[in-house]
């Protein structure tokens, strides 16, 4: 039988393996080979048929267990000795992601390709924990930034979200928190209520709750670490441990 190659690439969603599309189920049922990251469920892996070979090619504890190179090579060697390869990559594939940069490798190589957008856990994690990331007469829009650049500084859009009144989600951001939070508070914003989540949307989940000027100091006590979120901004005062207060305090 003629191998017809091809990639998929499927959001898996933020973590809690029910929190991916219907449609992404019946691609991961199609399956002849699935190439998986660190933060996708592996229970999702249960929906594949029998004997489909599973390749992990995530990070865990930042140690990487290949560069994006290698996998963009390994989704091409996949493609063309099984068929049908899906990439189940973590949240959506397309934020922060680096969907596009395996979707443009596979059409170099005239491989066709598919797209299965996922729940992004940038609105999902803070959402399930009761933060809503705009809120009439709160917050009009809302930022999501990385918190590290590809060269591990601190991404200069973060210096322009702080100067705003929107709410700001900061993804992979914990090794650089003490920094980003100067940043914030450099904006006179040093009672700006924050929120960060740890394992957002599965059962190890734990969240801290403070303000720009002692957030990093919480972390530290807890011992918070990536995969964590960070929310920025008065919605966070929306939280349910932090509402009665939000609320009897604006009817003054």
């Amino acid at each position: 039988m003629k191998i017809e190659p091809k990639l998929t690439l499927v959001g898996a969603g933020p973590g809690d393996a029910e929190l991916i599309t219907l449609k992404g189920i019946k691609a991961i049922q199609k399956a002849d080979v699935i190439l998986y990251d660190a933060l996708a469920n592996e229970d999702l892996l249960g929906y594949a048929k029998p004997n489909t070979p599973l390749v992990f090619v995530g990070k865990r504890r930042g140690s990487c267990a290949f560069s994006q190179a290698e996998i963009n090579q390994l989704i091409i060697e996949n493609a063309l000795k099984y068929g049908n390869c899906v990439r189940l990559k973590g949240g959506d594939p397309f934020i922060f992601g680096r969907g596009y940069e395996e979707i443009e490798f596979a059409r170099a190589f005239d491989i066709p390709t598919e797209i299965v957008p996922g729940i992004s856990s940038s609105i999902a994690v803070p959402e399930l924990q009761g933060i809503p990331l705009t809120s009439r007469g709160v917050s009009e829009s809302f930022w999501v930034t990385t918190g590290t650049t590809k060269d591990n500084s601190i991404s200069t859009d973060i210096a322009l979200a702080a100067k705003s009144t929107a709410t700001v989600v900061i993804l992979m951001a914990m090794s650089k928190l003490e920094e980003i939070m100067q940043i914030f508070a450099n904006e006179n914003k040093s009672q700006t209520p924050v929120a960060i989540i740890q394992h957002g949307t599965t059962s190890q989940e734990r969240y801290i709750l403070g303000s720009v000027s002692d957030i990093s100091e919480k972390a530290r006590k807890e011992n918070i670490d990536n995969p964590a979120i960070i929310i920025v901004g008065e919605v966070v005062n929306l939280h349910p441990d932090l509402i009665k207060v939000f609320v009897e305090k604006n009817r003054l």
